[in-house]
């Protein structure tokens, strides 16, 4: 390990050089991929010197455990060295993980898309609920987040709505949200009373940039028509709402948000680029994910992760059985503590497969 842990810092220190050198500066894109991999670099290197610390100071003590004869340093330094080995085998564990290939996606602003499934108006409510927990959290990371189209309920809510979220690390915290999410509870429609079980489903997609997909415009159908949400007097009389058409694949990507076409168009192709990267990433990890053991991040979007059970107050995640009876601050955004869990059940997941 500590091989590649120097092979690692001597590569740390050529970056470093690197971003010292005017010419980088007048290369944006090499000066953003060196500064993202001086930033990716530098906790390993931080791990990296405090390990070949501990390592020296391990070495001091075997040497006056050889050498000294007084009894007090002897015993003083027995007792350093059982609390250095415990510290060598915490950073050891640490730096394992650190090691472990990162998702080079994490850092990626993501498309968030929320559609009301079974359960009629009450599932279009629960949607609603939903857009309003990313909101909130995504509010409390500092994030920003922006419509991109949107289908209200008849009752309340949303049959559909599409979100870009900017931030840092984005993708990184939303990637595991993917999937149904089932509520359990008394609607606000219901009369008599009865606990109904309603669904919704999450899709969060990593934000493609130009580079990772290259459109044929040649292949693509563009339609406009009248917008139906808001938008004030040019709703319904302007054809600016757009759809796109993917001949190849048939993916299909719609925006009515803005008041203009071209807007419209602009966040429409973000949305239809990042389906279509996303394809095309699932295809490459097809093979990965199915020796993946507890499959945290299934890809899956017809796999039930979470249930929130109103009456109990619960949530469960049903992917790492972690259950919390908190649901009220749950449903306003406080969902870190299982995003947290579920990373590092996938941390463990990468490092499993990297020691098999």
């Amino acid at each position: 390990m500590i091989d590649k842990l120097e092979l690692i810092y001597e590569k740390y220190q050529g970056i470093d050089q690197q971003l010292q050198d005017p010419n980088v500066f007048a290369n944006l894109p090499l000066l953003k991929k060196l500064n993202k991999e001086y930033k990716d670099l530098s906790p390993i290197v931080a791990a990296y010197h405090q390990y070949t610390n501990i390592l020296a100071n391990v070495a001091n003590c075997k040497e006056i455990l050889q050498t000294e004869k007084d009894a007090e340093l002897l015993e003083m330094a027995k007792m350093e060295m059982n609390e250095l080995f415990d510290k060598r085998n915490q950073i050891e564990t640490d730096i394992k993980t650190l090691l472990v290939p990162k998702d080079e996606t994490d850092s990626r602003n993501v498309i968030l898309e929320i559609r009301a499934g079974t359960g009629g108006d009450e599932a279009s409510i629960f949607a609603g609920d939903l857009y309003r927990m990313y909101s909130r959290y995504c509010e409390q990371r500092g994030w920003k987040v922006a419509l991109i189209d949107q289908n209200e309920g008849t009752a309340g809510g949303y049959k559909e709505v599409i979100l870009n979220i900017e931030g840092e690390e984005v993708y990184g915290q939303l990637k595991y949200e993917s999937g149904v999410h089932r509520v359990q509870r008394v609607p606000a429609t219901e009369t008599q009373g009865r606990i109904h079980t309603s669904a919704a489903s999450v899709v969060v997609l990593p934000e493609a940039e130009e580079l990772d997909v290259e459109i044929n415009m040649n292949d693509v159908r563009k339609d406009t028509f009248c917008s139906s949400g808001a938008g004030g007097q040019s709703v319904n009389t302007t054809y600016s709402a757009v759809r796109l058409t993917h001949t190849p694949t048939g993916i299909v990507a719609q925006c009515q948000d803005e008041r203009s076409q071209l807007k419209n168009f602009e966040k429409c192709l973000k949305v239809l680029r990042s389906r279509i990267y996303e394809a095309e990433m699932q295809k490459r990890n097809e093979e990965a994910t199915s020796q993946r053991k507890t499959m945290v991040i299934t890809g899956d979007r017809s796999a039930k992760i979470r249930t929130y059970n109103y009456p109990q107050s619960r949530v469960t995640d049903h992917r790492i059985n972690l259950t919390s009876y908190n649901l009220p601050y749950f449903v306003n955004g406080d969902i870190q503590e299982f995003i947290d869990a579920l990373q590092l059940a996938e941390n463990a997941e990468r490092l499993a497969a990297v020691n098999d």
